[in-house]
């Protein structure tokens, strides 16, 4: 970025309708900042002690031509491929825990090898994600699940529990690898190759934006949100009212559905034994037991579907909001110190001294955060979309489909009641 002039300082750039691809990265012309081949770079040492050579953009708009951000992901070239699946508990005298089977395929160079196969434990994702908020603070972090469950309510060591969690951890690093700056972190890079992931090492720095933004204090007070970002913050608190709404329903209506479900299963053999006594009765009653059995099944396979697919989506979101206004309040502090260093600058007495370069590198943070957030705010927006239509096409389609099992179970009882019928006419 070409110097500020000795005289007033400029303002900030525009945040008007301006499409990304339109958006010139405040660090994309200062190469030697974030040159991979600097000195620091060159020291990065992964995990289990390999060099890395990484030539890891600094923003989304430096990738902009190497990966285009379309509105539907599948039409994106990739070439980075990750899926989580296999678990398997591990007993030990200390600790019993879960791991899951990473798979990575790639043609990226900076992989050694095109595929790869390592074991990761919930803690492993945890880490990753908190390197990725260090090293990358101006995106948006793809949340993970909740580490805590309360014992005695959920257990996770239960087959449901694992499988729900294997999938939010799929995802989660689905998310990572379809982005066009998180999936060229060095970290993300140990996490799918390293066969020993030491945490405690870690990688040796952060990069250079990482450092300068993470060492900013909250002793700056923001005069105001930029219309867009407040409109932001302001959809961000909508959307959290709605989803607690439909978390909160969802979850009575799975509630009353279980309890309909116990009522079926003591429902459907009363007939079943009724019928034993009662032969002129007993293929129509042993008709309602068999279609009170399979409406019970039915309705379980709902209930299942609502717990293991439906309310998932919903707590991502809600966790995905969360990060999302975790980077909004990153970029108010660096806005705010911007603007109190540029005051200072406007009211000093001496008004030819060049401007200060620590307030021209604090602009050159806050566009930064700007160009990011927008870019990564538009990949949010596409993914929400194309997630709950999924969601919600899903959910119809199962309640179809219970509905129509249910219809099937009571139609096949109609012929059993029509014989009885024909029987009883012939026999008088």
């Amino acid at each position: 970025m070409s110097a500020m002039s000795a005289g007033a300082p400029r303002s900030l750039a525009s945040s008007g309708q301006k499409s990304i691809q339109d958006i010139l990265h405040p660090l994309s012309a200062e190469e030697s900042a974030l040159n991979p081949g600097s000195a620091a770079e060159k020291d990065l040492i992964l995990p289990n002690g390999t060099p890395v050579d990484t030539s890891s953009p600094a923003s989304s708009s430096s990738l902009l031509n190497r990966l285009q951000l379309d509105d539907d992901l599948d039409g994106e070239t990739r070439d980075l491929f990750v899926t989580v699946d296999d678990p398997k508990k591990h007993v030990s005298t200390m600790e019993t825990y879960i791991t899951y089977r990473v798979c990575t395929k790639t043609t990226r160079t900076e992989f050694d090898l095109p595929e790869y196969t390592v074991r990761r434990r919930y803690q492993d994702f945890d880490w990753l994600r908190n390197k990725l908020e260090e090293s990358q603070p101006t995106h948006l972090i793809p949340p993970l699940p909740e580490k805590f469950v309360m014992k005695g309510v959920v257990d996770r060591f239960s087959e449901e529990f694992v499988e729900t969690r294997r999938k939010a951890l799929d995802k989660f690093l689905k998310r990572v690898a379809d982005h066009p700056v998180l999936s060229f972190n060095e970290h993300f890079n140990a996490f799918l190759s390293a066969k020993d992931l030491n945490k405690r090492q870690g990688l040796a720095l952060l990069t250079k934006m990482g450092e300068s933004v993470k060492y900013v204090t909250g002793g700056y007070k923001l005069r105001a949100r930029p219309v867009e970002f407040a409109a932001m913050g302001d959809y961000l608190d909508l959307f959290t009212q709605k989803l607690g709404t439909i978390d909160r329903i969802a979850q009575r209506i799975i509630k009353e559905q279980s309890e309909f479900l116990m009522e079926l299963r003591e429902y459907g053999p009363v007939y079943s034994s009724w019928s034993s006594f009662e032969e002129d009765l007993h293929d129509p009653l042993e008709g309602v037991s068999g279609c009170v059995s399979n409406c019970s099944s039915a309705l379980e396979e709902l209930t299942e579907d609502m717990s293991e697919d439906f309310l998932p989506v919903l707590r991502e979101y809600v966790l995905y909001i969360e990060s999302m206004k975790n980077v909004l309040k990153k970029r108010d502090q660096v806005q705010a110190e911007y603007e109190t260093k540029l005051e200072a600058v406007v009211f000093r007495e001496d008004k030819k001294t060049p401007v200060p370069t620590d307030v021209e590198k604090c602009q050159d943070r806050v566009e930064c955060f700007n160009a990011d957030l927008k870019a990564d705010w538009d990949r949010w927006e596409n993914n929400k979309r194309q997630d709950f239509r999924q969601l919600l096409t899903g959910m119809a389609d199962k309640n179809i489909q219970y509905y129509e099992k249910c219809l099937a179970a009571w139609e096949s009882l109609i012929p059993v009641l029509q014989d009885k019928q024909e029987a009883e006419g012939e026999t008088s």
